[in-house]
């Protein structure tokens, strides 16, 4: 009997949707990764029995696998995805700015200081040495060691409160689980493309980011790793492949 069953190979990605595993709300479509991998896992054990200690009977059990997602672009919504931690629309940052002293030994700040008071003065040439002598009024900064035409460095901590996103991270903060539908092509002998398609029914990633920056070399990847777990109808994976007529 012939064999119909098409053979097929792939060398595309997948893209992926994330849906909230409590909610079922789509949380962040993942449609930049460059590489996706999905491995299945499993442990066999053996009874032994007779001379040589050969073995007699395998069982196989703790199945699982991962979900492994490497991409050169990023987004702060999938940063959330892989920390868990909570986002807001506010901020605070440092401040570094040279100013020169004015005839009356002061200085005005560019911004006002978030904690009230707390601003640090240096000479231009003595960056973070000696602190100058200071009073503080909002953004007016009296300086009593310095004169008039003087170049000074100030530092302050600034609220940032326009058109920024802040994703803060608690030792009590864990990633929460989601169901991931993946879709791909798959290209046959033929030269047909095939919708390959999979759904992980429960995934949790793993709570591990490294954020590489560097001014040389191939643009920084990250890799989110996801554990593959069972749902409450004992369902992990399915791989979905939609044949041409």
């Amino acid at each position: 009997m012939e064999n119909t069953e098409k053979l097929f190979a792939n060398r595309e990605v997948c893209d992926l949707t994330f849906v909230d595993y409590k909610t079922k709300t789509p949380f962040l479509n993942l449609d930049f990764a460059n590489v996706t991998t999905t491995e299945l896992t499993g442990e066999s054990v053996f009874a032994y029995g007779g001379k040589g200690h050969p073995k007699r009977v395998a069982f196989s059990g703790e199945k699982g696998g991962t979900l492994t997602i490497e991409t050169q672009m990023q987004s702060f919504k999938m940063y959330q995805l892989l920390t868990g931690g909570d986002v807001s629309k506010t901020a605070k940052f440092i401040k570094r700015e040279i100013l020169t002293v004015s005839a009356d030994s002061t200085v005005t700040l560019t911004e006002t200081p978030s904690d009230s008071g707390v601003v640090n003065i240096f000479a231009e040439n003595d960056d973070c040495g000696e602190a100058k002598n200071i009073t503080v009024a909002g953004q007016t900064v009296t300086i009593t060691d310095a004169a008039g035409g003087d170049r000074v460095i100030a530092y302050y901590i600034k609220d940032i409160t326009d058109k920024v996103q802040k994703i803060s991270i608690k030792g009590s903060s864990f990633p929460k689980a989601f169901t991931v539908y993946g879709d791909t092509v798959m290209k046959t002998e033929n030269d047909e493309l095939l919708p390959y398609k999979f759904i992980a029914y429960k995934v949790a990633p793993q709570s591990n980011m490294s954020l590489g920056m560097s001014n040389n070399g191939d643009p920084s990847a990250v890799t989110i790793t996801c554990d593959l777990l069972v749902n409450e109808n004992n369902e992990m994976l399915d791989m979905i492949l939609e044949e041409d007529e």
